[in-house]
């Protein structure tokens, strides 16, 4: 670390708030419950794409209660669109736990906090924070940006142990007397003055003791090793059709998109389905369909995780038949009307796939 920590950091950035912040709903309540909401919602999500699924949530259960009562799959088709749906899992999750072990009070200490599924260290701290005001400092990627520019800190923050070093300075640096308006000007700061690209520097109040500005290095820090490449998967879709139902499944866990609704899946090594491979292996799941019944997709999907780059195919299969039962169960399909198929929770580019197709599909 280059800089030393100054008190007048704090009290900088913190002025700079006053005057720049944007008005954003969980700003104005220290209800935990909505915080919570809040800071689940936007991990891996940007204010403006989050802002509208926070009223939703927060008008479709206004309480903590509320949302421990929900239906799992009615929670998850709230949440569609979102990604990274192990948060809104954990989230359901956590809402019951507060009920059963809380009795529908949230924890108000950082350390019992931690004990919530989904909640590590950072939302922690910012419900302790921002709702009870405990003196814990917040570490999102908006903070380690401005941390390592201003104090010239050149530790890897992809690395778990870079960690501390962060935690270290910016614990020295948050007030006992407003933790709360720190940790939110810190985080404001960085999401709109401090930029990854191209921040404000010229009128930046911290130009002035800012390493990274004065040493040239705005672009360098902080640094951040690369991510493994995302892997390729090919999917090709059997879209089932018989009698105006369509056949769906609800995806297992270990896998992505856990617990939200698709169509058989046959996965394969190449985006070019290989058509007697399919067949066979329809044919041992019970399923009679012939190579005429493949009409061929009229589109195909793009869809990128963190770690996988998706490509798939949908095949629409006209069915003579209705499947038997203990198909159904093997494949674990069941017939959906285009109504209920519009209220299951679905991955969204099932979801891409039947708005393109809503007159085929009568949605």
């Amino acid at each position: 670390m280059e800089n030393k920590p100054s008190p007048l950091f704090a009290q900088t950035i913190m002025d700079w708030y006053q005057r720049h912040k944007r008005a954003l709903p969980w700003r104005d309540t220290t209800d935990p419950y909505l915080i919570w909401l809040s800071e689940v919602i936007l991990q891996q999500t940007r204010v403006a794409q989050g802002l509208p699924y926070f009223q939703r949530f927060a008008e479709a259960y206004p309480t903590v209660q509320h949302l421990a009562a929900a239906p799992q799959d009615e929670v998850l088709r709230l949440w569609q669109g979102l990604g990274y749906y192990s948060r809104a899992r954990n989230m359901h999750h956590t809402a019951q736990q507060i009920v059963q072990e809380y009795g529908g009070v949230f924890p108000n200490r950082y350390e019992e906090l931690l004990k919530l599924r989904g909640v590590g260290s950072y939302t922690a701290a910012a419900i302790a924070s921002f709702a009870f005001r405990e003196k814990v400092a917040v570490l999102d990627g908006n903070v380690f940006r401005v941390l390592a520019r201003v104090f010239g800190l050149s530790d890897d923050i992809a690395v778990p142990a870079s960690r501390k070093v962060f935690q270290r300075l910016a614990d020295e640096l948050i007030p006992a007397e407003a933790p709360d308006t720190f940790n939110q000007a810190i985080m404001e700061f960085g999401a709109i003055q401090c930029t990854p690209v191209m921040p404000d520097c010229l009128f930046c109040p911290l130009q002035q003791s800012c390493f990274a500005f004065n040493h040239g290095l705005v672009q360098e820090l902080p640094v951040k090793s690369k991510a493994k490449a995302a892997r390729p998967r090919f999917f090709h879709y059997m879209v089932f059709a018989h009698g105006g139902e369509y056949y769906m499944r609800k995806r297992l866990s270990g896998d992505i998109w856990e617990g939200l609704y698709d169509f058989y899946l046959h996965e394969s090594d190449s985006k070019t389905l290989d058509t007697a491979k399919l067949l066979q292996e329809l044919n041992d799941a019970g399923i009679a369909v012939q190579e005429s019944h493949l009409l061929p997709p009229r589109k195909e999907y793009r869809h990128v995780l963190s770690h996988q780059k998706i490509t798939a195919r949908f095949y629409l299969i006209q069915l003579d038949f209705r499947l038997k039962e203990e198909v159904l169960q093997e494949a674990r399909l069941v017939p959906y009307s285009s109504e209920k198929i519009e209220v299951l929770p679905k991955p969204i580019l099932i979801d891409s796939y039947l708005k393109d197709e809503k007159i085929l599909l009568n949605l």
